[in-house]
């Protein structure tokens, strides 16, 4: 059995993203998820619970966003 080990590149559009969002600090998105608990804490005290379900549910993707980011500076687009 042969196994391969063929370099996997990504597609042009993959790379203009990764170099655009790279040039963000990772700071941002720890701020929007933060944000985003906030006020979702504020509607939630405020009894409108569809609106802090909606603006808590943002908290995880701002979060992996964050990851995201981090990963591309560290490791690169290639």
């Amino acid at each position: 059995m042969e196994t391969s080990n063929k370099q996997h590149t990504e597609g042009e559009v993959t790379k203009t993203i990764e170099n655009q969002t790279a040039k963000l600090p990772s700071d941002i998105f720890l701020g929007a998820a933060l944000a985003s608990m906030g006020i979702s804490l504020l509607f939630k005290l405020t009894a409108k619970d569809d609106k802090a379900l909606f603006f808590g549910q943002w908290v995880a993707p701002f979060l992996l966003f964050g990851i995201y980011n981090k990963i591309v500076k560290t490791q690169g687009n290639e």
